[in-house]
């Protein structure tokens, strides 16, 4: 009797261990995890992202110094893509027209395109460029009052990116009177206001700069 209980308790162990083992958890699926919904995980590849999309993806904030201000001027030009040439024929991550390349010394477009390192260079010489054109009106018009929101340098500077500095001398002297938009419906006015507050105060101001 002793010996048939010796052989046969191991056996008993081993078949409820199986048993267990095959045994299917029954376990509930935590609230958190259950999808009730269809759920957006990314923006569709080939879908134009506009201001009137659902779904905008916005730049990151990296703070309020120069590396701020040109990424989130170049996410608003386009998307901060290099390779971009618009409908207009404008190029490159900050969306330069071939007028104002060559005034800071570029001619070769298919160059430019295919170079980041230049347009980086390009569009901190345009800045050289136009605080030197604007630099009587950011001393005189920073600080001040126009509309609803304060004037500061990035915002003049950004504006000039947009509509050349000669547009933006108007705009301030007329006290936003003339406040002229592009062929997409963008006002340098926005421009002043979306892009201000930042420290563009490393790049100075430099008379016909040029690479």
């Amino acid at each position: 009797m002793r010996k048939w209980i010796n052989v046969s308790c191991p056996l008993v162990m081993i078949f409820i261990l199986v048993s267990y083992g095959l045994k299917p958890a029954d376990k509930e699926v935590p609230l958190t995890l259950k999808v009730n919904k269809p759920t957006l995980v990314s923006f569709p590849k080939n879908e134009p992202m506009t201001e009137s999309s659902p779904f905008i993806i916005k730049p990151p904030f990296i703070g309020s110094s120069y590396v701020g201000f040109k990424e989130a001027l170049a996410f608003k030009e386009s998307r901060g893509k290099y390779s971009v040439v618009n409908s207009l024929g404008y190029l490159g991550k900050y969306q330069f027209g071939i007028g104002t390349l060559e005034l800071v010394g570029i001619y070769n477009v298919d160059h430019f395109l295919s170079n980041p390192e230049l347009q980086e260079k390009a569009f901190i010489t345009n800045i050289a460029r136009n605080k030197w054109i604007l630099r009587r009106d950011i001393e005189k018009y920073t600080g001040l009052k126009i509309g609803n929101f304060h004037i500061t340098e990035s915002g003049i500077i950004a504006a000039a990116h947009l509509a050349g500095p000669g547009n933006v001398k108007k705009y301030l002297r007329t006290l936003g009177a003339n406040d002229i938009s592009d062929d997409y419906g963008t006002s340098i006015s926005s421009y002043i206001k979306l892009f201000s507050g930042y420290d563009i105060s490393m790049i100075l101001p430099k008379r016909n700069a040029r690479i």
